[in-house]
């Protein structure tokens, strides 16, 4: 029998990434949840399970995914979770730059860090998944949203990185794929009825494609949807 696979959720502190991270668990894979506290990280892994792991990372030091490379060695599932929404309600002509810095520092170029410390492995070794947790803001088939201009422009720039590295990484092994979960009653949308549970099933399911699942797409409700 082999090992199980080693997951590592960005983020996973709270609401959808700690429920990502406890759907990852329940279907059998070995879990490291992260979060820019570690002691927060500790508590939320305990509340999981025992056997699962904790480690810091702040995804927007430029150091830190390296260093946890180093520290908890192969990681095969990479869920990029960690994001902010910092401009709920602004305009895309008035929202502050800074603001806009800020999102993409977690948002877009989080995930690319963390991405570029795990994945070459998951190359080396012939096999992972990668996820990108990614929003319907993001969508140019669906318009992307004035409402929250930084967070609409970081999710668009996320699929972006998604499918680079998709093709990048095209026949080693590995698949890298983006999750809409859909608006998620999370503490950036308190108001929202889905849960977190029902959100995290679906990044799970692409968390743990098949050999011959898709790689660059756009997923949501476990179906392909437009760029």
């Amino acid at each position: 029998m082999s090992e199980p696979r080693t997951a590592l959720i960005t983020g996973a502190n709270r609401g959808l990434g700690h429920a990502t991270a406890a759907e990852l668990r329940r279907r059998g894979l070995r879990v490291i949840v992260t979060a820019r506290d570690g002691d927060a990280a500790a508590e939320a892994a305990a509340r999981i399970g025992p056997d699962v792991r904790a480690h810091p990372l702040d995804v927007t030091d430029p150091d830190a995914a390296g260093r946890a490379a180093a520290r908890l060695g192969a990681v095969d599932v990479l869920v990029c979770n960690a994001g902010v929404l910092l401009d709920a309600g602004d305009d895309p002509l008035a929202v502050p730059l800074e603001v806009v810095e800020r999102t993409l520092a977690v948002n877009l170029l989080g995930g690319w860090r963390v991405a570029q410390a795990f994945v070459p492995g998951m190359v080396d070794r012939g096999w992972g998944r990668v996820v990108f947790v990614s929003s319907g803001t993001g969508s140019f088939s669906a318009g992307l949203w004035t409402g929250a201009p930084a967070y609409s422009v970081s999710k668009a720039a996320v699929n972006g990185l998604t499918t680079m590295l998709a093709t990048c990484t095209k026949g080693t092994g590995v698949l890298v794929n983006a999750v809409n979960p859909g608006q998620t009653r999370t503490r950036m949308m308190p108001m929202a009825e889905r849960t977190p549970e029902q959100a995290a099933a679906g990044i799970a399911d692409a968390a743990t494609l098949p050999d011959d699942g898709p790689s660059g797409v756009f997923l949501s409700g476990g179906r392909e949807i437009g760029w």
